[in-house]
Order: C-alpha cells, then sequence, then structure tokens
C-alpha cells in the first residue's frame, strides 16, 4: 500500500517560568511531527509518542501505516535530549497534539501508540486525560495538568513497552555504587562486572534481593541530595535555580548476565545497547546527564508520577499490551505488571515469540504483530 509521509509542526503556548530546552521563543512551544498517510481513508489515527521522540521510522510504525493504518509520531519538546525532561510537560504537548490531529485531520478516534519509554508516557497522559489531578511537578514547579484541558484517547497499546522510566532506571542503577561523588569506587560485592565479586550468575535470590534493595537505596539517595540541593537554592531566595549532575553507572542489571532472572528468549550477556559493562558508564547510558528538576519527575523511584502501575490502575479505556518475548530492554514482567494493573475491563495480553525490541533480528515476525494489532483494533471499531 502507498503511503505519504509528511512532517508538520504546531506551537502551543507554554505558561512555564522555566524554560528547558534550547532555543525558541519564551512562553511558546514547537512541537514536531510525523504523519504517515496511506491510500485508504480514516477517521482513526494510532498516535505514537515517547519522553524524547525520535522513532517516527520505527520497523513497527512503518508496518502499521503500510498495513492502512494512518500514524502520528509526536516529537515532545525534548526530541533527542532528556537532560532537563520534565514528564508533567510531555503530557502538555501530547494532548496539544491530539487536540491538533482533531482539528487539522479530522480525527474522530485516537489510540494511544506506546512503543517501549512510550508506553508509560501513554498510561501517564490518559490517566491524567480521564482524571487530572497533577498542579505541580515534583520539584514544586507549578504545570497545570489538572486545567490543560486533556482530550482522553478511545484506547491504548502497549508495544514493547516498560513499566515507567524511574522503575527501569532503578532497576538498572549500578548498586554498588555508594558515594555519588566517588563513582568509580564500587563495591565489588555488588559489582556484578567485577571478576572478583563473590555472586556469579545463576545468581542465589539472596543476592538479587540484596542486589535490589542497593538499586533502590541509591536510587534514594540521589533524590534526597537533588531535594535538598533544591531546598537550599530557595532558601537562598532564588527559587528557579537549577544544577546540572552526571550520574555513572545506569546500566547495571543481573537480568543481563542471568538468563534465570525475569526468564524470556532473550541473549544472556547483552544488552540494547551492546555490552552492558561498558554501556554503564558510557555516553549513552539512561540518565548519564539529568537536572535536579528532571531527576524528581523522570527518574525518581518514589518521587516520579510517571509509573506505569500507578497511572494505569486509573485508565478505563481498552488497552492492549505487546510483549516481544526476545526483548533486551523491556522483559516479560513489565508487561505482565503493567497488564496486571490495568484497570480496564477490555485488556489482552500478548506474546510475541522470539522478537526483539526493534524487530530487526527477527524482520520475518513484525507481520505477526501488525495482525495481531490490526485484529485487536478491527474487533473495537478502530
Amino acid at each position: 500500500m502507498s503511503v505519504q509521509r509528511e512532517s508538520y509542526g504546531f506551537v502551543h503556548a507554554d505558561k512555564s517560568r522555566l524554560k528547558e530546552v534550547y532555543g525558541g521563543p519564551t512562553g511558546q512551544v514547537f512541537v514536531e511531527c510525523t504523519r504517515l498517510k496511506p491510500d485508504t481513508p480514516s477517521k482513526t489515527a494510532i498516535l505514537f509518542s515517547h519522553p524524547i521522540g525520535g522513532g517516527a521510522f520505527l520497523p513497527l510504525v512503518n508496518a502499521l501505516a503500510r498495513a492502512g493504518r494512518h500514524v502520528v509520531y509526536c516529537n515532545p519538546r525534548y526530541r533527542g535530549n532528556d537532560t532537563a525532561l520534565i514528564m508533567e510537560k510531555c503530557l502538555l504537548d501530547l494532548g496539544a497534539c491530539i487536540a491538533d490531529m482533531k482539528q487539522r485531520f479530522g480525527c474522530e478516534k485516537i489510540v494511544l501508540g506506546g512503543w517501549s519509554g512510550g508506553g508509560s508516557l501513554s498510561l501517564f497522559y490518559q490517566e491524567q486525560a480521564e482524571r487530572p489531578s497533577i498542579t505541580h511537578t515534583p520539584a514544586g514547579d507549578e504545570v497545570d495538568i489538572k486545567g490543560a484541558g486533556l482530550i482522553p484517547a478511545d484506547a491504548v497499546l502497549l508495544l514493547a513497552a516498560h513499566i515507567s522510566r524511574s522503575v527501569t532506571m532503578t532497576e538498572w542503577l549500578d548498586p554498588s555504587v555508594s558515594d555519588e561523588t566517588r563513582p568509580f569506587e564500587r563495591d565489588v560485592a555488588l559489582n556484578i562486572y567485577d571478576p572478583a565479586c563473590p555472586a556469579q550468575p545463576p545468581y542465589s535470590a539472596e543476592f538479587v534481593a540484596r542486589f535490589r534493595a542497593a538499586q533502590i537505596a541509591r536510587n534514594r539517595r540521589i533524590t534526597a541530595w537533588a531535594k535538598q540541593t533544591l531546598a537550599d537554592l530557595k532558601a537562598k531566595g532564588d527559587p528557579d535555580a537549577e544544577r546540572c549532575f552526571v550520574v555513572q553507572g545506569t546500566m547495571c542489571d543481573v537480568r543481563w548476565l542471568d538468563p534465570a532472572q525475569d526468564p524470556s528468549d532473550r541473549t544472556p550477556g547483552t544488552c540494547y545497547l551492546g555490552d552492558p559493562r561498558i554501556a554503564n558508564d558510557g555516553p549513552v547510558g539512561l540518565g548519564r546527564f539529568t537536572t535536579l528538576r528532571s531527576w524528581l519527575s523522570q527518574w525518581s523511584y518514589d518521587e516520579s508520577q510517571a509509573h506505569g502501575l500507578k497511572n494505569a490502575a486509573n485508565i478505563s479505556v481498552p488497552l492492549l499490551a505487546l510483549n516481544n518475548t526476545a526483548d533486551l530492554a523491556c522483559t516479560p514482567s513489565h508487561a505482565r505488571r503493567m497488564f496486571d494493573a490495568t484497570a480496564s475491563k477490555d485488556k489482552t495480553l500478548v506474546q510475541i515469540e522470539g522478537a526483539d525490541h526493534y524487530y530487526t533480528s527477527r524482520k520475518d515476525l513484525l507481520p505477526k504483530a501488525v495482525a495481531t494489532l490490526e485484529a485487536w483494533l478491527g474487533d473495537r471499531g478502530f
């Protein structure tokens, strides 16, 4: 099927005192989108988004368009850079995109396509569209989600998705770092990348429990420091002041070395960024560069309001969770936990056996995923 690809953008108002994106006028935000338009007309569109965007050429996005689905990929204001990302503001951009789609293209039904990190964003958005409550970010800055008039979507797709950036960060945080000022002085007893570590795969249940507890403890130490630093800045009469910092050791998970942890068809000893030992301190590791406010909004285990399980418990629309069993980034327990937490009475969990995160290793499985989505959407009149 012939598919027309077009780029477009729109501007919407932003009342924030603080600006976290480079360039552009104060008081406005530009949102960049890509539309994939098949020959067949439709009043339904699948809207994909991700906190840092960049997925308009994903295999699944393109395959859905070739199957006749009208697709829009929305890049929030933080396109390609999550250093200062505020999750609550991603909701405002996504909500503005839905309103624009309805006016610009006449879309009557919107299905949120939550691929990877877009899954928890979709759940966060849908919760706040159905039950708006947020008036401030975790840092205490005003952000009027409650009064934004977010338009609820008609369904949610969780596609190779994880629970949230905050939970994922915590499950990947290197627990052997006990002092953030000396991040390379690591506790060998918890350093799974150190050959001298006494624990070796397959890991005992006792070690995994200690490992996970230490990950949460480290996240909470960084969170406490971020909150205290912000409080100190505000106490000095500078409420809008910000601080940037580096977090080392953010790609460390027992699942990558021990296939018995959260078992699936994935290849042990690797992660979606390649060698996890290298990615752990490499420049593209999760949350490597961040700010006080951004940490609290997107990475903090306790403070982030974008939490897939909590958000899923407050949505009512139909939901499909699709898990790729060879996924190196989003493991089966994430899909299962989100599915179980979803309040919707119409929910479905499907396994695509052998598929990887991007459908690059097993391109032959992409048609199966598309057929699954097509059948599910068709059965519900989308």
